[in-house]
This record gives structure tokens, sequence and C-alpha cells, in this order.
């Protein structure tokens, strides 16, 4: 019995578990690291998206949130994947800089051929282990191919993912592959508000990746996007 009384004792002190932050938006970056990026290429990305998170017209996206933040993991995919950031509430420019730092240092970990399936399922999973509540939760996910060598079937995952109220979007890098874009667009992207946005080409990526977090932080779509400079 005394050893009971005591453990109990012992819970009663433990500090309560902190509560999840709220933020406007959960942004899981799911980048490609497969065999067919090489070291230089890896790095380009990286660049892009450090740049592009720094953006003026980005953080002004991020400002106007009713949080004024957004909660982001940068991940690699491969045939595994790798935390290359991980998650990170951005709600100044020093927090975006801060993020674009840590992206440019780690070295690669993830390789191999590609396994869509696994990282859209791993990028669930890090929402659903993370410290953030967001208004929305939404997945980022930039490829050069729609190949799935191993892991489960990307229809499988991708069920799973929308099924948890996330949304897919796509970056597609074309690299003149223009049936890529609707390739993502049937088998990838899904959910509320869900669009790709392509990369033309390696020299396009960075425009590419800025304009699509603008978007995604916005709550956005390239549709509402024409309409709105239409109205103006």
């Amino acid at each position: 019995m005394r050893s009971l009384i005591s453990s109990l004792a012992f819970l009663l002190v433990l500090p309560a578990a902190a509560p999840a932050q709220d933020t406007d938006l959960e942004l899981v970056l799911l980048a490609d690291a497969s065999g067919s990026i090489d070291a230089g290429e890896i790095a380009f990305q990286r660049q892009g998206y450090a740049e592009a998170m720094t953006d003026p017209a980005v953080l002004a996206a991020i400002a106007d949130t009713a949080y004024g933040s957004i909660a982001v993991t940068y991940i690699e995919w491969a045939q595994n994947q790798a935390v290359v950031v991980d998650w990170t509430l951005i709600a100044t420019p020093e927090d975006a800089a801060g993020f674009a730092e840590a992206l440019l240092i780690p070295p690669r970990q993830a390789s191999g051929r590609n396994a869509i399936g696994s990282a859209l399922l791993a990028g669930l999973a890090a929402m659903e282990g993370n410290d953030f509540t967001g208004w929305r939760r939404v997945i980022d996910f930039s490829g050069d191919s729609i190949n799935n060598y191993h892991g489960p079937p990307i229809a499988q995952a991708r069920e799973t993912v929308l099924t948890a109220g996330v949304t897919i979007n796509g970056l597609p890098i074309l690299n003149e592959r223009p049936y890529l874009l609707e390739a993502y667009e049937a088998q990838i992207i899904g959910g509320p508000n869900s669009f790709a946005v392509p990369a033309e080409t390696r020299a396009t990526f960075a425009e590419a990746v800025r304009r699509k977090l603008i978007l995604e932080i916005s709550g956005l779509t390239p549709e509402t996007e024409t309409r709105l400079a239409r109205a103006e």
C-alpha cells in the first residue's frame, strides 16, 4: 500500500504535458532525394526552399494568417525518409532565417529508389507526432517522377493521408516531361483546395517553390489566385 501511495504521489507532482501550440498551418515539405537527384541538385533544392522561406512575400503571407505563424518541417525522401529540419514555428523573419540556415547544413541521409507511398505516410506520421495544432494540415510533395519501387502503393498511402484530413499538394519537376504534371494531379494531390505547381526546369524551381508556399500559406489555389488578380 505504501508503495502504491508513493507512486500516486509521484504522479501528482509530475508536470502536465504542455498543450499543443495553435498555429494556422502545419506544413510538411517532402523533397525528392532519390537516385535521380545528385548531390548538387540536393543542395540546389535546399537553397531554393531556404530562399523561398525567407522571401518577403512569403513572410507577408505568414504574417497575414489568423495566428501569424505556421509550423514547418523539411523531410527528404527516397527509399527511406530523413528529417532535415524538425518542426519549427515560423512567425518572424528571424524564425525563417533560422529555418533556412538549418536547412543548408545537414548531410544527405535519404537515398535509393523512389518510395512515394512511404514518403506520404512519413509526412502524415510527422504531423501526428508534432506539438502543433494547425487549422490546416498540408503535405507539400516534390519530385521528378511518379515511379514507386518500394513500400505501399501510392493510392493506398494517399487515401490514408486524405482520410486523416490532410491535404496533399504537388510540385513536379518536369524537365521536359509535361506528362508529370497530369500524373501528379491524378495520383498525388488530393484534399481540400489541393493543387500542383510545376517547376518547368531546375532553373525555375526556386520561383515555383516561392509561389507554392505563398498559395499554401494563404489558403489559395492557382485558380483563386488568378481570379483575385483579375479582380484587382
